[in-house]
Formats: structure tokens, C-alpha cells, sequence
């Protein structure tokens, strides 16, 4: 799994087209607006992080990619448009399968407009989702990248949407600038003529109601205010003529009349210093003196001219005063008619006021609008986009996909975890033997030995069983040596021995002659003897030929001293199978069985029988039941668990002594690397000890 899935995922990689991602950036900085008609039009609010993100949805929106589309010819790249690529081998079968039964499918329209282009739609998803437009965070900045399988086009596509944006921004500016400008101008035309009708209507009413403006006020209003001041002067002068009239009858004393009348004044005057000198004279000159008679006649003159000019001056003091009172009450006259004239026309002003009003706002209102006409033709003058690019686009160098490093790291990190994840499956699933403490927990046996499978290459010429014997210092000549060592430490030391296994393959003859073969080169008589008739191996093994064996002897065909064998190079007796088609079970259940080995235990030190698979035959059984003691073949992680303990079962039920187990080929690099305590007589620190 650790170099599979690594291996596979870079032929993966080798087949998967590099895509390349350009980056630009663009700083969105919205200006401040000064025209109060044109923050509810513009504004902008704060950049803060939602609308910033709403920039974002705008750059990836339809209409910016849909521009970009047009402007770079992408709906003509098979890499968008998934019309122009070859169909693959399963979707052209299924076209030309369902190809009779297809019906046309009709034009489908929005509404009124064009027909429905589904390539194209689809080529503008496709665009869309090469784009990727993200925020930098605690900045107005905005990163636009673009994924493609050409370099060139991705730093392209980037700085066209760029561009797109920040003219949409700007054109969006100066479409909203000039129509706020065309509505205020249509608004403007609209209160001119709003000023013009009641203009209009102002005057045509005063027509009708006989109303005259002056220069401040109404007619009715300039006239009584006029009578009223023309009456008060006339008081005011009535009140002066009287005044005179009084000081020229002599009723407000002599200042009053020197004020009215100063002729009178210098006429008294001159009588009264007529007067003075008359008295004077009179007293130095007595009254008959001709100067006071003179004197006397003087100031009757000047007494007769004051009476005159009084009353002269009485006269036309009254003329005064009465045509003073005949103008007041002219004035009050005329100034009631007024009064009463100003009166019928008070509800006609009220409506006139109220048109006035109107008018006057609608100046107003007229005047502002023109002003802002300026103000907005200005602010078209000056108008910024709220975006500019910061950073262009350039065509990367490396591809931003695949990410072979990066995707190795992953897929050595996957092919190591699914490797652990197999192992522990494994381990979970594995229901074989892999050394001896698994022997003696399921069993509930000792494990003898741990017989290695011996490689090929290493055999050379040799069997496995001869090579023990032919390489008495390989770690297979120890391990037989161990398991001899266990079979006679034992309480008893057996003298017949059985030698089966739960199933074939097992390595019970290899084991049965290996240690039949150590035996006798220690110097003790030997003899192993061959009980599976139905798939006899000793002869082949020995290269001998098919020869009387141990169902003939049991038969009474052939003695005992006809059938054996001995094997020169280890001294080793051993009888074949024999006949193949005797009826072994039966055989070994008779008195000549029972008589035979009662024979073999008094001419040899240990007796080994290979007998067959206890699960398929019945023999092994019988075999086992006759023997001093069983020994169990289990081959190292492949006889399922379940298997030894069958066999295990039926041994016991006959009452067969099952001594112990042997562990036979075991992968000796594999077993030192599963960490059991076992394992441990395979390590490399005791090459020293062996020689193969």
C-alpha cells in the first residue's frame, strides 16, 4: 500500500493536465459625495467586511463574467464549452443507442426573448467557476485569480474582469449622474411652467377682481394707508388752528398770542411804550401839557390798530380752523369708503395671498433645482470609479494544479495509513497461527519448534528434509533439534511417535523424516515408517521405487525384514506405504498391528510414524490412538485456527496423547518482523551461530 498508492496517484498526476491560477488585486476605496440629491443615489456605505464580500459576488457576478466571456472568445475553447469536446466512448454509445427514440427537444424561450442556449450557459458556469474573487481581511483590497489550462489566457481573463469592473463601477457612476441630471432638468422645465401658470393665474385673477399692485402693497392697503396718514396731518393741523384761534383771542395768554400773531404783539408793543412815556411825561408835565395830549392821542391810535389787527388775526384763525374741520371730516370720509371698499376685497386677497404663497415656492423650489443642475454637470466633470487596480495580473510560472509534492506528501501519507489500516484488518481477519504463544493460547500445547520454510535457491539439489541432515548447523537442523529436545524432555519419553496435521501441505513428512534423520545421526536405531497409503511420499523422497511396504506387511504379503529400508547417509531404517490399495484403517485395528509395533519398540530406540491429515482421513486416528504420543503439525500462518482445533477435538476423542505442536514453514524475515517473543531465534545477531 506505501509505494502502490504513491505510484498510482503520480501516473494520476502525469495524466492530468496542469491548470494554472493567475492572481490580481484591486483596492475598492468609494469617494465621498457632496451633493446632498446624490448621497441617496451614490453613496456608498462603510467597506466593511458584508460589502466587501457584496464586491466580491458583483466581480463573479453574471454580467462581469459574461463580458469577460465575450471580450476573450472563451465561449469557443473547448476547455468552457462543453459542446466543442469530443464526447466520451460510453456517451457516444448511449447516443447512438438512444439516438431512434430521441425526439427533438423544441426551442425553449424566457419569456419573449432569445432561445435558450444551454452551451453557452453551460460555457458561462464554467467561467464563472474559474473565477474566484476573495477579501483581504482587515483591508479594502480584493484578490481576483482565474484557473485555466493556459497561462497566458488566466493572467488575461484576471485583468479583463479587473477592467470590467472598475469601467461597470465608473459607468454605473455617470449613468446615475446623468440621470439625476436629466431628472432635475425636467424638473426644472416642470416648475418654470408650475411658475409661469400661476404667475399667470396671479394676474388674471386681480383682472377679474379689480385688484391694482403698487409698489409695496395692494391698492385698497396703499390707499387707506395714504387717507389715514393725510387724516392725521389734518388733525394734527385742525388741532394748530385752534390753538391760534385760541392765542389770537387772547385766552392762552400774551406769549401764546406772540407766537400766533407777532403783529399784534408789535403793535402792543408800541402801546405799551406809548403808554409808559405818556405817564412819564404826565408826571413831570401834568395832563394838559400838549406832548401828553399828544402823547394820549398816540395811544388811542395804537390801541384802535391792536383791536384791528386782533381781530383781523381772530378771523382768519377761525377761517383756518373751519377749513382744517371741513378737511378732517373730508379725510374721514374718504378713509371710511376705503375702509369699507378694502372690506369686499379682504376674501379676494385671501386667495390671491394663497396663489402668491404658491408662486413664491415654486421660485424657490425653481431656483434650488437650477442650482443643483450646475452642481451635478460639475460632479459628471469629476467622477472617479470606487475601484482601481493595485495589481495586474501576470502568467504564472508553475501550475497551480495539479500540486504534485503536495498531492505525493498526501498519497505517501494515505498509502502508509491504508497500509497500517490493511494490517489491522488483517490482523482482525486473520485467523491462523503466526507463532507459538498462539499455539498454546488456542491449543492450550506447547509449540516444540518453529520449522522455516527453506527458499528454493538455497535448497540447491537437496530436499527440505535431507537438508537438515546434509546442514546440521541451518537454523531447520536446530529447530528439529529443538523439537526432538521437547519430545524428550517431556515426563515420559515416547517411543512411537505420530506425526500428523490437520489438513495436507502442512509439512508433517518433512517434519516426520527431518526428525527421524537427527535421530539416527545422534546414534540411536531409527525407524519411520510411512502410513498415508493414499498419498505415500517416502519413496519419492528416498528416490527409490515403489517397493512392499507396511500395508503388505500388515496383510502377511511380505515380513518385516522385507520392507525395510536403510538410508546410507544417515543410517536411517524406513519402511514405505506399500500397497495402495489396502485397507489401511482396517489393518491398523487388527492384532497384527498391535503385534508389529510391540515388535519395533524392542528393536528401535524411536519409531516415527508420518501419518495422514486427521480431517479427511480416518487413519490418522487410528495411527494416533496406537502411539505413545501425537505430535500436531500446524503450518504458520495458513491453517485456520478453527482447523486445529477440529483436528485437535478428534484426536482427543480417541484418546490419542497429543504432546505438542510444531509450527512448520514459517517465513523466517516475516516472522522476526511481527515482534512475537519467538521471533526472536531468527534475528540477524545469532548468524554467527548458524551456517547454511
Amino acid at each position: 500500500m506505501a509505494l502502490l498508492v504513491p505510484l498510482a496517484a503520480l501516473v494520476a498526476l502525469n495524466q492530468v493536465s496542469p491548470r494554472y491560477t493567475a492572481t490580481g488585486a484591486l483596492i475598492f476605496e468609494p469617494p465621498e459625495y457632496k451633493l446632498q440629491e446624490l448621497q441617496s443615489i451614490l453613496r456608498s456605505d462603510p467597506a466593511n467586511e458584508a460589502v466587501m464580500a457584496s464586491q466580491a459576488e458583483i466581480i463573479r457576478g453574471r454580467r462581469v463574467v459574461e463580458r469577460v466571456a465575450q471580450q476573450l472568445a472563451l465561449y469557443d475553447k473547448p476547455e468552457f464549452n462543453p459542446a466543442l469536446r469530443p464526447p466520451a466512448l460510453i456517451n457516444r454509445l448511449l447516443a447512438m443507442v438512444l439516438a431512434p427514440f430521441a425526439a427533438p427537444e423544441p426551442a425553449q424561450t424566457l419569456g419573449s426573448g432569445p432561445p435558450i442556449d444551454d452551451n453557452r450557459n453551460a460555457a458561462l458556469l464554467a467561467v464563472q467557476g474559474a473565477f474566484n474573487v476573495q477579501p483581504v481581511k482587515t483591508s479594502h483590497v480584493l484578490e481576483i485569480s482565474f484557473t485555466s489550462a493556459d497561462r497566458i489566457l488566466a493572467a488575461a481573463a484576471v485583468n479583463a474582469a479587473m477592467d470590467v469592473y472598475v469601467k461597470e463601477q465608473l459607468g454605473a457612476k455617470f449613468r446615475a449622474v446623468h440621470h439625476a441630471n436629466d431628472w432635475l432638468e425636467a424638473r426644472v422645465v416642470e416648475l418654470r411652467d408650475q411658475v409661469r401658470d400661476a404667475e399667470d393665474r396671479i394676474a388674471a385673477y386681480r383682472a377679474k377682481q379689480g385688484m391694482v399692485q403698487g409698489m409695496h402693497a395692494g391698492l385698497d392697503a396703499e390707499q387707506i394707508s395714504h387717507l389715514t396718514e393725510g387724516l392725521v396731518r389734518a388733525r394734527n393741523d385742525l388741532a394748530a388752528a385752534e390753538g391760534r384761534l385760541d392765542a389770537a383771542g387772547g385766552s392762552q395768554g400774551a406769549a401764546a398770542q406772540a407766537a400766533i400773531a407777532p403783529s399784534v404783539v408789535q403793535l402792543r408793543a408800541q402801546q405799551e411804550q406809548l403808554a409808559a412815556q405818556l405817564e412819564s411825561l404826565q408826571s413831570r408835565a401834568g395832563p394838559s401839557h400838549p406832548d401828553v395830549i399828544g402823547l394820549r392821542t398816540q395811544l388811542s391810535q395804537a390801541q384802535r390798530a391792536v383791536t384791528t389787527e386782533a381781530a383781523r388775526v381772530v378771523a382768519a384763525s377761525q377761517a383756518e380752523v373751519r377749513a382744517a374741520r371741513e378737511h378732517v371730516a373730508a379725510l374721514e370720509q374718504i378713509l371710511g369708503e376705503a375702509e369699507r371698499a378694502s372690506d369686499r376685497g379682504s376674501a379676494a386677497q385671501v386667495s390671491l395671498n394663497a396663489m402668491m404663497r404658491d408662486a413664491d415656492a415654486s421660485r424657490g423650489l425653481l431656483q434650488v433645482v437650477s442650482e443643483r443642475v450646475q452642481q451635478t454637470a460639475q460632479q459628471a466633470a469629476v467622477e472617479a470609479p470606487d475601484a482601481h487596480e493595485i495589481s495586474l495580473a501576470l502568467p504564472p510560472i508553475r501550475p497551480s494544479y495539479p500540486r504534485t509534492g503536495q498531492m505525493m506528501a498526501v498519497a505517501s501519507a494515505a498509502g502508509v495509513m491504508l497500509g497500517l489500516l490493511a494490517v489491522y484488518l488483517l490482523e482482525l481477519t486473520d485467523g491462523t497461527f503466526r507463532s507459538g504463544e498462539d499455539i498454546r493460547t488456542v491449543l492450550g500445547l506447547p509449540c516444540f519448534a518453529l520449522i522455516p520454510e527453506v527458499r528454493r535457491r538455497t535448497l540447491g539439489r537437496l530436499s527440505v528434509d535431507a537438508y537438515a541432515a546434509q546442514k546440521p548447523h541451518s537454523p531447520l537442523a536446530e529447530q528439529v533439534r529443538a523439537l526432538r529436545a521437547g519430545l524428550w524432555l517431556g515426563p515420559t519419553r515416547p517411543r512411537v511417535i505420530a506425526i500428523t496435521a490437520g489438513r495436507p501441505a502442512e509439512g508433517k513428512t518433512v517434519v516426520a523424516l527431518a526428525l527421524a534423520r537427527a535421530a539416527a545421526m545422534a546414534g540411536e536405531r531409527v525407524l519411520a515408517i510411512d502410513c498415508d497409503i493414499r498419498h505415500h511420499s517416502f519413496c519419492h523422497r528416498m528416490h527409490v521405487d515403489m517397493e512392499p511396504g507396511l500395508a503388505d506387511v500388515l496383510r502377511g504379503q511380505a515380513t518385516l525384514d522385507q520392507v525395510v529400508r536403510t538410508e546410507s547417509a544417515s543410517d536411517l531404517h524406513y519402511i514405505p506405504a506399500g500397497s495402495t490399495d489396502a485397507d489401511l484403517l482396517g489393518l491398523l485395528m487388527a492384532e497384527s498391528a498391535a503385534e508389529l509395533l510391540k515388535r519395533l519398540r524392542q528393536e528401535y530406540d524411536l519409531v516415527v510414524l508420518d501419518a495422514p491429515p486427521v480431517a479427511p482421513m480416518a487413519d490418522a486416528r487410528v495411527v494416533a490412538a496406537i502411539a505413545d504420543a501425537t505430535l500436531l503439525c500446524v503450518r504458520w500462518h495458513s491453517t485456520p485456527r478453527a482447523t486445529a482445533l477440529h483436528a485437535l477435538e478428534m484426536l482427543e476423542d480417541v484418546q490419542a496423547r497429543v504432546v505438542g505442536v510444531a509450527l512448520t514453514r514459517v517465513n523466517p524475515r516475516a516472522h522476526v518482523r511481527s515482534g512475537y517473543a519467538d521471533a526472536e531465534v531468527y534475528h540477524h545477531r545469532y548468524g554467527r551461530y548458524f551456517r547454511e
